[in-house]
């Protein structure tokens, strides 16, 4: 090297050789944590500014040498920049893309259902979130039927039916204490540990322990009947897992409607919650609709008609900040002195551009039409109420599969639903029958239906409210409450499935499975059987493969115009993994 040489040639042997690399640990779950695999990426070398200065030291001496030198920097300097905006210019490659988050698996919780108290009827006309309430009647029984399914060792886990402020109703297993080791059995017999019709009189829990780090698969149903007075009539909700965004449709505060939003708070965390309300012309501020604080271990009572008066369709989001709520609307109806039903309108899915409905029964629609056509009888046939929370209207296409098929809607099944409201569209007209009902538009919305029972106007009537529920997976606990008809009802609107249920019963044994072949586009209705084997039925396990399937509980009372509705409840989450988010 000449003395007025620039050393060029080791610091673009440096830059050249530096590849853009990442790397993380190998891909794998071990029990300590979570293991995310990061690709490797890597860029060519780059050997342009060597080429450079070299071609450049090759014309002069000691002089040239030095011109050489300052050109030889100056190259590095303009290919720098160069590499620089190549790389801000250029598409990246797949693999040096945003990688997607690992995921962390945490140990499984216990399951937790937060069944609501009984019907209760407001006292006078209160409004307000602090109600007061009458009396039931002489009549009223609530109940509670609950499952909890056993190991494949047999071994039930540790399981409860407490009321909300912990004191115990029903133990149902005592489980095995952390770090035992369930008991060897030669022969694994499948068990479940089970209430049958447990009277209750306010908010009950029911909780089961996890097992071999898997939370257990258990369920309940609260069922409610009256022969007398303003909220004689039946009522079925599925005792639900408490969460922190909840979607409630269906509600009515018109003219002699009643309906009482219920907030549970079951965790030791305080929760405040906020409601969105979406009514018949759009989305309704309420002074009172937010920072509703609801203690742990306590139930908070909000009268919709105070906060959104006179509305026909109302649909509730409920958030909840800090701990997780259970949300259930009681809604009734009061034709002057007539009754015209109550339910519970519990929380359904999440807004989405699909949503399906299935245990629909809808009833003569000549009958219908004619009771529809008096005035006060505008909601006294089946509906599917639609709530659109976004901006822009939603086109929903709307179908309906019985038993042999499909079946068309007279209105011809496209409704245009108003954003930022809830559209309601009349199911009359139809033949009688057991439906799935389901629904799609380019709009995420959420759903649920409406559903009666009566047709002479003079006489006490019933309504049932069935929210849009997931597909069937498997292990699905359905308890089923004893009245006298009982139906499980399966729908798979776009393709063949199977689907398994089977009998739970009260000496806590699990019977033999039988299997319902679905057609695609097709409803099946298999009548509940009042015991298996000698044993007082209390529910079943239900299991689903093939196309999606969808199913729920009917029920009704022999001998009286009683209706309810029970979608059935998502299964246990298992071992669950949640996502990790990486950086500062």
């Amino acid at each position: 090297m000449s003395k007025g040489d620039t050393p060029t040639g080791p610091a673009t042997d440096t830059i050249a050789a530096e590849p853009s690399t990442a790397e993380g640990p190998a891909a794998g779950t071990s029990a300590a944590g979570p293991a995310a695999a990061y690709p490797a990426t890597s860029g060519p070398a780059t050997a342009g500014p060597a080429v450079a200065g070299a071609r450049l030291r090759k014309k002069g001496g000691p002089r040239g040498g030095v011109i050489g030198g300052i050109l030889s920097a100056v190259a590095l300097v303009a290919a720098g920049a160069g590499l620089v905006s190549a790389a801000s210019l250029t598409p990246q490659s797949p693999a040096s893309r945003q990688l997607a988050a690992p995921v962390a698996s945490v140990p499984a919780g216990s399951s937790v259902g937060v069944c609501p108290g009984p019907a209760r009827l407001l006292e006078g006309t209160p409004v307000g979130t602090d109600p007061q309430f009458s009396p039931e009647s002489a009549t009223a029984k609530t109940t509670v039927s609950a499952a909890v399914l056993g190991s494949s060792a047999g071994v039930i886990p540790g399981s409860r039916l407490a009321r909300l402020t912990g004191t115990p109703l029903v133990e149902i297993a005592k489980g095995t204490a952390p770090g035992a080791s369930a008991p060897a059995s030669r022969t694994p017999v499948l068990l479940a540990g089970v209430v049958a019709q447990r009277e209750v009189d306010n908010v009950s829990v029911l909780s089961a322990d996890a097992q071999d780090n898997r939370q257990a698969a258990a369920g309940a149903v609260l069922s409610y009947a009256a022969e007398d007075g303003d909220l004689q009539g039946s009522a079925a909700a599925a005792c639900q897992q408490p969460g922190n965004d909840l979607w409630l449709v269906g509600a009515n505060t018109a003219l002699g409607r009643s309906a009482v939003l219920n907030l549970t708070n079951a965790s030791s965390t305080p929760a405040t919650v906020s409601l969105d309300l979406f009514g018949t012309e759009g989305q309704i501020q309420a002074p009172g609709s937010r920072g509703l604080l609801v203690a742990p271990g306590s139930t908070r009572s909000i009268v919709l008609a105070g906060l959104a008066p006179g509305q026909e369709r109302l649909g509730v989001r409920v958030r909840s900040a800090g701990g997780p709520v259970a949300a259930v609307i009681q809604q009734s109806v009061l034709r002057g002195l007539t009754p015209g039903g109550v339910d519970f309108i519990t929380p359904g899915a999440g807004p989405s551009d699909r949503q399906v409905v299935s245990g629909l029964d809808i009833q003569d629609p000549a009958g219908l039409a004619a009771l529809t056509a008096k005035p006060g009888f505008a909601d006294a046939g089946p509906a599917l109420e639609i709530t659109v929370p976004g901006a822009a209207d939603a086109v929903v296409e709307i179908k309906l599969y019985g038993r042999d098929g499909q079946k068309a809607l007279p209105g011809g099944g496209v409704v245009t639903a108003k954003a930022g409201a809830v559209t309601e569209v009349s199911l009359a007209g139809v033949p009688a029958g057991t439906y799935t009902l389901a629904a799609t538009s380019d709009i995420s919305f959420a759903a649920a239906t409406r559903l009666t029972r009566g047709l002479q106007p003079e006489d006490a009537a019933d309504i049932a409210f069935s929210a849009a529920s997931a597909r069937l997976g498997s292990q699905h606990i359905v308890p089923v409450p004893r009245v006298g008809d009982r139906q499980l009802v399966f729908g798979a609107p776009d393709g063949n499935a199977s689907v398994s249920y089977t009998p739970v019963t009260a000496d806590g044994k699990i019977r033999t499975a039988a299997t319902a072949e679905i057609a695609g586009g097709t409803t099946v209705s298999i009548k509940i059987p009042s015991d298996v084997g000698g044993s007082p039925l209390v529910g079943y396990v239900v299991s689903a493969a093939g196309d999606p399937a969808y199913g729920a509980l009917l029920l009704g009372r022999d001998g009286r115009q009683d209706i309810s509705t029970v979608a059935v409840a998502p299964e246990a989450a298992g071992q669950r993994q949640v996502p990790v988010t990486l950086g500062y």
